[in-house]
């Protein structure tokens, strides 16, 4: 498949989620409850630990999170460009981020790449624009397709060759293959507190990006052509 690709017609992108609100104290009762009983599964290995102790993991789950960022960008000739819809109201940027792939990503020659983006990204994002009452772009929308009809690129999966158990960080692919590491000043688990407590939104956008400049990077490594220049880099 990579053989054949065409870099312009590939939608790399990354997003940020973070528990729905800054502390487990603050969910209504039924939403603690809800929670009380995901925790109940989360901490099978963990049997000591609290479902408000596990609250900060809730990001993760598209019920109990919402996303703050979504990062992408694409190739331009030489440029590889960057745009990123982020803020504290999640339905304003999914519907902007909706809006876009409705305008420029809405035939079949086009691909979302990102790294566990099956497992994570394409369908967190999907579930959160129902959430959100937004029309899923046909893109996102995988029902009743098949799966070489699903336009979704994985560098993650890509790289188990079929070994569904191997799971691999993008921080470990981007060193091995000589990439500047994306996770030089936060990494995943810290994006909640830092928009909670630290309410460096900033911070967030920057680390989003790194993540989406590796993944296109990785795919240019796999595909044998050299890294994307810095200077090539253009954000908007």
């Amino acid at each position: 498949m990579l053989d054949d690709l065409r870099l312009e017609n590939v939608l790399f992108l990354d997003i940020e989620t973070v528990p729905a609100a800054p502390a487990f104290e603050e969910l209504s009762e039924e939403t603690k409850k809800l929670w009380e009983k995901k925790a109940e599964n989360l901490k099978r290995n963990e049997p000591d630990i609290t479902a408000d102790q596990l609250y900060g993991r809730a990001g993760i789950y598209a019920e109990f999170g919402k996303i703050v960022c979504i990062s992408c960008g694409f190739v331009n000739g030489k440029e590889f460009r960057m745009k990123s819809f982020y803020g504290d109201d999640e339905r304003i940027l999914l519907d902007e981020f909706a809006q876009m792939l409705h305008q420029h990503y809405d035939t079949d020659k086009y691909l979302l790449c990102a790294h566990n983006g099956k497992e994570f990204d394409f369908p967190y994002i999907a579930r959160r624009m129902l959430i959100n009452s937004i029309k899923l772009p046909r893109i996102l929308d995988t029902a009743g397709r098949k799966p070489w009809e699903v336009r979704h690129l994985d560098t993650m999966e890509l790289w188990k060759f079929g070994d569904y158990k191997h799971y691999t960080t993008l921080e470990l692919l981007a060193s091995i293959f000589n990439i500047p590491t994306p996770k030089d000043d936060i990494d995943g688990s810290m994006v909640g507190h830092v928009y909670w407590i630290e309410k460096d939104l900033d911070r967030i956008v920057t680390y989003c990006q790194k993540d989406v400049i590796t993944v296109a990077q990785l795919l240019r490594r796999y595909m044998g052509l050299p890294l994307i220049k810095e200077t090539d880099i253009q954000y908007s």
